[in-house]
């Protein structure tokens, strides 16, 4: 694993998407940040960290995804490398909220976000972001989010993440040729509040800003959430068609 280490910048996967276009990167390289300042999440939401404190870091990820159909399979490996590594920390109670925000006690502690780059012969080249609450304390401004530091009562070294959840991915995207349908329901039994009654907003230009009733059964192949509506109904969304509401 290649990794390059930056004190400040405005994104790491901007920052690794660059320099993958300009140049033939070994798989895995990673880069890291002590302070972001354009940092993004699923549709475009900010990312805020302080500075030092916790963990900024994109992955390249090549040789994996051959069909835009797919691509979802990263996210399956990419969460689930998190949610291990995690575990082998003693971090309790953990879980991802769809599509890929890592939980714990109900309270927000990660966000993933995957690019993913169609080159001219095909190749998909995916760019993994991953933003950690290590060990910042303070989320006034933040009510649903909290930290391994604040969740476990100790202070962590940042700089092992990168190797321990790369390490993980590599492990996974090997395995995923046979174990594909085992990690698949490892992800969904790890998923935010599934089965239970949970409100959601409809953020589609038909219906936007009007509330409902679900519950969460599972995930699609192309992974649209799958939620079973007061009419019997399941119905699929995408992440920028509906918010849950917790």
């Amino acid at each position: 694993m290649k990794l390059i280490k930056l004190d400040a910048i405005d994104s790491t996967n901007d920052f690794l998407k660059a320099l993958a276009s300009n140049e033939e990167l070994d798989n895995f390289t990673v880069i890291t940040a002590e302070n972001q300042t354009k940092g993004k999440g699923q549709m475009g939401a900010k990312w805020q960290s302080e500075s030092g404190k916790n963990l900024i870091m994109s992955a390249l990820v090549k040789d994996f995804l051959f069909d835009n159909e797919k691509v979802f399979d990263l996210n399956i490996i990419v969460s689930l490398a998190v949610i291990e590594t995690l575990k082998s920390l003693d971090i309790s109670d953990l879980s991802i909220k769809w599509p890929n925000d890592i939980m714990s006690y109900n309270k927000k502690i990660g966000g993933i976000l995957i690019e993913n780059t169609i080159k001219s012969d095909g190749r998909i080249v995916s760019v993994v972001g991953l933003g950690l609450n290590v060990n910042q304390t303070n989320y006034e401004e933040l009510p649903n989010a909290s930290s391994l530091a604040l969740i476990s009562g100790r202070t962590f070294d940042k700089d092992i993440f990168p190797s321990l959840i790369t390490e993980k991915i590599k492990e996974k995207i090997e395995l995923w040729e046979t174990e594909s349908a085992i990690f698949w329901n490892e992800y969904f039994n790890h998923l935010f509040r599934k089965g239970v009654p949970m409100p959601f907003k409809n953020l589609h230009s038909e219906a936007s800003g009007q509330n409902f009733m679900g519950i969460i059964q599972g995930v699609s192949p192309v992974g649209k959430i799958q939620i079973l509506l007061e009419d019997d109904s399941v119905s699929e969304f995408d992440i920028k068609e509906i918010q849950m509401l917790y």
